[in-house]
């Protein structure tokens, strides 16, 4: 019988999601063995495979069945591959949609922070668009605020409307509404800031756009008076085009990034390409509930099936959730650089691949996973 259990809410998805996620499993075989720990794996449908089969079942279609929203509350952790596909893009207004079921477990669960770290890999350097002299010590955190925002605030869309067409004539309006609360900004920002302090270089940049929007300007007032409390800890308030420009520009210079929701969404898909594929990112939802992990990519419908898609940024979501959930470290130490001998060893899936790699060396999404779960392995018998 194993010294501890935990029970994990895994939720394929969509997409290459199940094919990734069985490589997570896998790797969570193999590390329950090594450190004598049984990750009982809880499968469960979000997104548009859980609209599907609501609606086979002849109930209300829906992205977040109430089960899963009940499973993942009572497990110790969820683990979330990808959600989405063209199949359910044309959804009309009003209708589910997968995303929305990625947005309402992370706001169900109170998770209000995402994480996302942005490490280049020295073994894939030159697969960055990026010259390798700009991605000299490059090590950042993005922190995200994940629950307000665009995203959460009223949206509306109406027809017909008077002066809203071409040439002044009838035609459609649509309104989307940000919004931020004191207590949602200071929370965020306040997490960043114990990250910083962690950090060698001890640096936050509060990314907003407060020179235009009034979020923004309250964002900065309370970044200032979190700041008064960290002396510590530089903080520098950077403008969201800025810092977009300084991510390709001089991304070293950036140890913790702090911003609200839209804008860590898309700077956090630009800081992807520091590491030259979004496939080798992972993400980390925290909150006052049932932490989330997840890789920062989609359901990449385009590859579903074909067995060809990277399964390390959701082996790295593993990592992640065995540092925030199970204060497994060593573990999670093990797992990252069984990842790091994998890639020094010329180990590619096809979108880090390059025409210098053999083709023996390049891998489908098992055997990427057989790679790391191998290497894992070597590392913990040492």
């Amino acid at each position: 019988m194993a010294s501890k259990t935990y029970r994990i809410c895994t939720l394929p998805g969509d997409g290459i999601g199940p094919e990734i996620m069985a490589q997570a499993v896998k790797a969570l075989e193999a590390i329950g063995r090594a450190y004598d720990v049984d990750f009982q794996c809880e499968e469960h449908l979000i997104g548009g495979c859980a609209i599907d089969a609501t609606a086979a079942a002849g109930r209300t279609p829906t992205a977040l069945p109430d089960e899963t929203l009940e499973a993942a509350r009572a497990c110790d952790a969820v683990l979330l591959a990808a959600v989405g596909g063209p199949k359910w893009d044309g959804a009309a207004p009003g209708q589910a949609r997968p995303e929305q079921g990625l947005l309402a477990i992370r706001k169900q669960l109170g998770l209000y922070l995402n994480l996302r770290p942005v490490r280049v890999y020295p073994a894939l350097i030159d697969a960055s668009p990026l010259r390798p002299e700009r991605l000299k010590g490059v090590d950042l955190v993005i922190v995200r605020e994940l629950t307000g925002g665009l995203y959460f605030g009223a949206h509306e869309r109406k027809t017909d409307v008077a002066g809203a067409g071409a040439d002044g004539r009838p035609g459609t309006f649509c309104r989307d509404t940000m919004e931020y609360s004191e207590y949602e900004i200071e929370r965020v920002v306040r997490w960043a800031f114990e990250a910083a302090r962690r950090r060698p270089s001890k640096r936050v940049a509060s990314v907003d756009k407060a020179n235009v929007l009034e979020t923004s300007r309250l964002w900065r007032e309370v970044a200032h008076r979190v700041a008064a409390e960290y002396p510590d800890v530089e903080e520098t308030d950077v403008l969201v085009d800025n810092c977009s420009m300084q991510l390709v520009n001089n991304p070293a210079q950036f140890s913790v990034l702090v911003t609200e929701n839209t804008f860590g969404d898309i700077l956090s898909d630009e800081a992807s390409m520091l590491s030259g594929s979004l496939g080798m990112l992972a993400s980390a939802s925290l909150g006052d509930g049932t932490a989330l992990y997840e890789p920062s990519h989609g359901s990449a419908p385009d590859i579903a099936g074909r067995g060809i898609a990277n399964p390390i940024a959701q082996l790295l979501s593993v990592e992640l959730m065995l540092r925030y959930s199970f204060k497994m470290d060593d573990a999670a130490d093990a797992l990252a650089g069984a990842i790091d001998d994998v890639l020094a060893d010329g180990w590619r899936t096809g979108d880090i691949a390059d025409a210098s790699t053999p083709a023996d060396h390049r891998l489908g999404t098992d055997a990427m996973g057989d790679k790391v779960v191998e290497a894992f392995e070597a590392r913990a018998a040492r």
